[in-house]
């Protein structure tokens, strides 16, 4: 390594660290490409497969779910074991995992693989982030650098879809899955040779408990939503399962203000400015994964493109996130971090109101992408703001923190906003008596059972069903919308 330069004396970043930069951008790359790749594949799988509309959601929220489960604790082990090596250890499970999921032959065994893939997928962004704290010391050479970590997560949201669609076009829905695969190997022979092995040496013991707690208070409160959209006859059951996970998470509190070394660090929550930006990326991160999720499958079964024109179809949303953040940095020349990221929402409010109207592709798709690219401030300068609030050897924490907001809204977006599109298809549909019971669960049992009636009826049971799923659509760009709403006047208290 001799011949790489390093740091030079003044704490700026040389070479080698800007060739690691290229490194840490290929599992940012790769997660985004998987998540955007499963949302246009799970119609494929789901009918190869036979998964039903529970399954469906199981198979397209339960990486998120596990990767906000587990995130705080891969933040906090990187911290305490070495960051480049707790990349190397997920990067290595993420690529057998990828293999699995690609193979998979039952919906238990893709949903089997997808949750081991979330924790795996957990070790690989808090470690991206730590990393690039203990890499760039340099204030704004860390901006530019979270800059680019943050464009390159967005700019896989868009070529994900597109990538996806190519090889769903050419090869079955498994291969979508097996991109990670190269790309982790490559990881794997480069990271020893840009990378650091930084880690916190004053770091406490893991708290075991604080491990099981976090994921008794996660995975329950998840499921009782799913089950709340997916099945209203089983509501008690759902409900039992929302308070059990509220009850774990109130012990999950109370252990980590009690511990000396907390996995979770909630002192940063009582700052002002770092708690409205990580409650800004939960809420975003809902209406993203919400609105995300339904219009690739409106593209796919309501507009009835192909993958790759859906994919086409899909990428300015991506696309237009990352411009935000490439362009965030720029905002700082004019307005404070907490003015842009007002303004940025402000914008993506304005794009709820073409997504609700749903009154085509065009302005589902341009809507999508104006409220993506306002999002782009809070991202790149919010997470640099979060990681700007510890010292450089708790950055995996601090990195964590902002990961599981990420993931924990884009959960809760899926599930929530999931099921009240879904709650909206179910009512709509109960009163179509002609509808099959396929047709009943889901847009896409309505498109394959369409396929085996006559003209006439196949004609009827798609208008219904469209009508229905665009109904949902609608009213959760409502919602969000509201939600948006109530964020921007928040953020503009808190942010002043």
């Amino acid at each position: 390594m001799a011949t790489i330069t390093s740091l030079d004396r003044a704490g700026r970043a040389g070479l080698r660290e800007w060739l690691g930069l290229v490194v840490l951008a290929l599992p940012t790359l790769l997660v985004a490409l998987d998540i955007n790749s499963v949302f246009l594949a799970l119609p494929h799988l789901s009918a190869d497969l036979g998964a039903d509309a529970v399954q469906q959601l199981w198979i397209a929220d339960g990486y998120g779910l596990m990767v906000a489960g587990f995130v705080v604790t891969m933040g906090t082990l990187g911290d305490r074991i070495g960051r480049r090596r707790l990349l190397m250890i997920g990067a290595a499970a993420f690529g057998l995992l990828s293999v699995a999921s690609a193979y998979a032959t039952s919906p238990a065994m893709l949903i089997a693989a997808r949750l081991l893939l979330g924790v795996a997928g957990a070790t690989l962004m808090p470690s991206t982030l730590g990393l690039i704290s203990a890499m760039f010391t340099d204030a704004r050479q860390r901006g530019l650098a979270i800059t680019a970590w943050s464009t390159c997560v967005f700019a896989g949201a868009a070529l994900g879809p597109v990538l996806g669609g190519v090889l769903l076009t050419h090869y079955w829905w498994g291969s979508v899955f097996l991109i990670g695969a190269p790309t982790m190997a490559v990881l794997l022979v480069a990271a020893p040779l840009t990378l650091p092995d930084s880690h916190n040496p004053d770091a406490g013991r893991l708290d075991l408990a604080s491990v099981l707690l976090s994921l008794a208070a996660i995975l329950p409160l998840t499921y009782g939503v799913k089950q709340l959209g997916a099945d209203l006859a089983d509501a008690p059951a759902a409900l039992a399962a929302v308070a059990v996970g509220a009850l774990f998470a109130v012990l999950f509190v109370r252990r980590q203000r009690g511990l000396r070394d907390p996995l979770l660090r909630l002192d940063l929550l009582r700052d002002r400015t770092v708690g409205a930006v990580l409650t800004a990326m939960v809420v975003t991160g809902a209406g993203l994964a919400g609105v995300g999720l339904l219009t690739t499958q409106y593209l796919q079964l309501v507009c009835g493109y192909s993958p790759l024109a859906s994919a086409v179809w899909f990428a300015p949303m991506g696309l237009a996130m990352a411009a935000g953040c490439t362009l965030a940095p720029l905002t700082r020349r004019r307005l404070s971090p907490g003015a842009a990221i007002v303004a940025g929402l402000v914008v993506s409010t304005l794009g709820f109101l073409p997504v609700a109207l749903a009154a085509g592709p065009v302005t589902v798709v341009a809507g999508a992408a104006v409220i993506a690219f306002g999002t782009g401030p809070l991202f790149a300068l919010g997470t640099g703001v979060v990681i700007g609030s510890v010292a450089p050897e708790q950055a995996g924490s601090a990195a964590a923190l902002s990961e599981t907001s990420n993931y924990l809204g884009g959960t809760a977006g899926i599930a929530l906003f999931g099921t009240v599109a879904a709650g909206v298809y179910h009512a709509r549909l109960a009163g179509f008596g002609e509808a099959p019971d396929a047709a009943r669960e889901s847009v896409a049992g309505a498109v394959a059972a369409a396929a085996t009636l006559p003209a006439g009826p196949a004609g009827r049971l798609l208008n219904v069903a469209h009508a229905a799923f665009t109904g949902g659509l609608s009213l959760v760009a409502v919602c969000a919308a509201v939600l948006f709403v109530a964020l921007v006047i928040v953020l503009a208290r808190r942010l002043r």
